[in-house]
């Protein structure tokens, strides 16, 4: 109902604010600051590369002749209104909501959940570590992004925990009906896996259910635009809207999932559904699987998605301990590569970055993980150029 969460809403009356505030260090100060901690946040993720480069990168379908498709910026975009219509009408804290929807997928490969799944197989293989998008887009703003401050020193972003946490914990892969979050502020390196735990604050759970709410309905539209579905739509329609012929579209999906989670979530039982619409939720997300995901015409172009990353992988792996061979094979890639090492090795760095040190030259795990790195940050196009630099003659 109306507000039926203000008084869990992250404020200073909230006992976990200083929790919530807290950064790794503090922000510099300005005598004409007007932003709240949250506001400083959301601008220093949209001024983010990591941020902009998303609007070229797969959010499902890898369709850059499609203006009209959704990318993974858009579909960010898409989150962070969902979240602010849910927030705003439980009487939660639109500005926190804002910033953690808007870094929520910062940590994204190219090419999707398949590009994910890639990298992940090869981090596996070499390090022995799973790559996970939730995971990168923590390490993307605690390690990687790099702001300048007033004085023109390159640092971290340094966001606060609230944010930092609501970016691990976004996952929408939820099965169950109750989000709620939990009560101990731990240290967010012991995620190993998504979904591992709930998130801290009442603002990130809104977070992760609108990011499902999202992906589903603009998945079905997308689907539809691109004739995907036009065998489907009336076993789909059978689905939505079993009684009559109501139109499938974002809009009604959306709006449908939005208006019952808002009238059935509480502070005692959380943010939920009703019965039916989240056994509709799971049914959607059912057929999205079958007819969607797993389509021919998805399915086929992982084999792509796999040769681009893979081959720019085995290049920037070989140049550990063949510098000069890899270079020979494409050196725009290892130009590229080296120039952006600069910023985080410990060889020699410009005077004005004040970020941590976490690549070390002479040691291979710490190489092969600023790999995995850099080729998550890249975009669709990025990649997809490099890999026919590396073929072509």
């Amino acid at each position: 109902m109306k507000n039926s969460l203000i008084e869990v809403a992250a404020n200073e009356k909230n006992p976990k604010w200083e929790n919530i505030i807290r950064r790794k260090q503090p922000l510099y100060v300005r005598n004409n600051e007007m932003r709240s901690e949250f506001g400083r946040d959301y601008t220093r993720v949209i001024h983010s590369l990591a941020y902009r480069r998303m609007k070229h990168k797969t959010q499902v379908f890898f369709s850059p002749q499609n203006d009209h498709i959704c990318t993974r910026i858009e579909h960010v975009t898409h989150v962070e209104s969902i979240s602010y219509t849910i927030a705003n009408y439980l009487g939660l804290n639109v500005e926190l909501t804002k910033a953690i929807a808007t870094a929520h997928d910062i940590g994204h490969s190219p090419f999707g959940h398949q590009g994910e799944k890639f990298l992940s197989k090869l981090s596996q293989r070499d390090i022995g570590e799973r790559f996970w998008h939730e995971k990168n887009g923590l390490e993307m703003v605690d390690k990687i992004e790099l702001l300048e401050d007033p004085n023109g020193n390159k640092q971290n972003m340094n966001l606060t925990y609230s944010v930092r946490d609501g970016i691990i914990s976004h996952c929408g892969e939820i099965d169950e009906n109750k989000v709620k979050p939990r009560e101990e502020c731990i240290s967010l390196d012991e995620y190993v896996r998504p979904n591992q735990f709930a998130p801290y604050t009442w603002e990130a759970c809104v977070v992760k259910i609108a990011d499902k709410i999202s992906y589903l309905g603009r998945d079905i539209s997308d689907a539809i635009t691109l004739g995907i579905l036009d065998s489907d739509r009336k076993e789909l329609n059978g689905i939505l809207h079993p009684d009559n012929d109501r139109i499938i579209n974002n809009t009604n999906i959306i709006n449908d999932f939005i208006f019952d989670l808002c009238n059935h979530s509480n502070p005692e039982d959380g943010l939920c559904f009703s019965d039916e619409m989240f056994q509709l939720m799971n049914q959607l997300k059912r057929f999205n699987y079958e007819k969607i995901y797993l389509s021919e015409k998805l399915v086929k172009s992982t084999h792509y998605f796999e040769l681009i990353l893979t081959t720019i992988y085995d290049v920037l792996k070989k140049s550990f301990a063949d510098r000069e061979g890899a270079r020979k094979i494409c050196p725009e890639l290892l130009t590229d590569f080296e120039q952006w090492l600069v910023d985080y090795w410990d060889g020699e760095r410009p005077e004005t970055n004040q970020n941590e040190v976490f690549i070390h030259r002479k040691d291979e795990k710490s190489y092969i993980q600023a790999i995995l790195y850099y080729i998550a940050g890249m975009t669709d196009n990025y990649a997809t150029n490099m890999y026919y630099k590396i073929i072509q003659y």
